[in-house]
């Protein structure tokens, strides 16, 4: 089971409490103060992890709290510290406040850690309070409370490339054939139900992460069909495909579905509509006299967009699409690196 979104609640542990000891000891009269700190809180502490791809296990484990800190003893012994919580997360996952809905972290680089909740600080022990004046203190310190608080989880995929169309578009087809992914494929509508991950080579040893994610409906930003709650999925990937049925049984004209995709977009952020994308004309090996998918190049033309026919079922004008947005996923990778140059 895919699962992208969770709410859990932390609780770092408390400090210990520091000791009010003196030594007693043979042939020490006059022994002084030897009370020792108390020890520090656990912390709950998130790490990204390549080996997760869900929040599956946090749904059922909503809980985490780190153990406490030991209270200082005699003979200025300290308390034994806490032991962290350390909860691994898929790579991608961003981390709120669920309160102040404040973005707190985003871990997109595995092994990247943020500590959620601070243990508390043990208290001091009655050792530290002795003063040429007051050599018998009987002062000392509770230790503090850990840090607790409710958060949000999301999980955004990782991908450089993003599939948007509407369902039985061939989207999951597309990803199967220049892949290793194997998506649910069948002839009804929202077949894909979760987004879908698939890692493409192209070249001698070049490769691009593709996201799928679930069909788009006209109306879809007002809660229509699956509604836009995955197209967070695709905020992160740097080139779009915008996938165009132009086979011959197509309910919707393609130049109104591509239209109606853009709108789509723009209602969820409208700064994804400005990323670089090409128009993706599927299913033409049923396209009959293909006015459907002359009409679409003809649009792409007048407003100078790149628009690549193919068919995943009998494979034609896959290795253009591939070596094509290699490209273009090879020069926006570089881009940032020659702008600080």
């Amino acid at each position: 089971m895919f699962v992208d979104e969770v709410r859990i609640h932390i609780k770092a542990g408390n400090g210990g409490d520091g000791s009010c000891s003196f030594r007693r000891e043979k042939f020490v009269p006059r022994g002084g103060p030897d009370g020792g700190n108390g020890g520090h809180g656990g912390d709950v502490v998130f790490e990204a992890s390549p080996r997760m791809t869900t929040l599956l296990d946090l749904r059922y484990q909503k809980h985490y709290e780190a153990e406490v800190g030991r209270q200082g003893g005699a003979a200025n012994c300290s308390g034994r510290t806490g032991e962290d919580v350390v909860v691994a997360l898929p790579v991608g996952t961003v981390i709120f406040d669920n309160e102040t809905d404040e973005l707190l972290a985003d871990l997109v680089v595995p092994g990247q850690r943020y500590v959620g909740a601070h243990g508390g600080r043990g208290g001091r022990g009655n050792s530290h309070f002795a003063t040429p004046t007051n050599r018998t203190p009987t002062e000392f310190e509770t230790g503090t409370e850990g840090d607790e608080r409710s958060l949000r989880l999301e999980l955004k995929l990782l991908a450089d490339v993003g599939l948007v169309g509407f369902p039985n578009v061939g989207k999951s087809t597309l990803i199967a054939s220049i892949s290793a992914a194997r998506p649910k494929i069948a002839d009804y509508p929202f077949t894909t139900l979760t987004p879908n991950l698939g890692i493409v080579r192209w070249g001698e040893k070049g490769s691009f992460a593709v996201a799928d994610i679930p069909g788009i409906i006209e109306g879809a930003h007002e809660g229509k069909g699956l509604g836009i709650q995955f197209l967070r999925h695709i905020e992160r990937t740097s080139f779009l495909l915008y996938m165009i049925d132009v086979s011959e049984w197509a309910t919707d004209e393609p130049v109104k579905s591509f239209e109606i995709l853009r709108q789509e977009l723009a209602a969820y952020d409208e700064p994804i509509t400005t990323r670089p994308f090409a128009v993706v004309a599927t299913k033409i090996d049923v396209a009959g006299e293909r006015t459907r998918l002359k009409a679409l190049q003809k649009y792409c033309v007048r407003h100078r967009y790149t628009c690549l026919p193919i068919s995943a079922a009998t494979r034609e004008g896959l290795t253009e699409l591939v070596t094509y947005v290699g490209q273009q996923v090879a020069q926006l990778r570089a881009a940032p690196c020659e702008t600080n140059s």
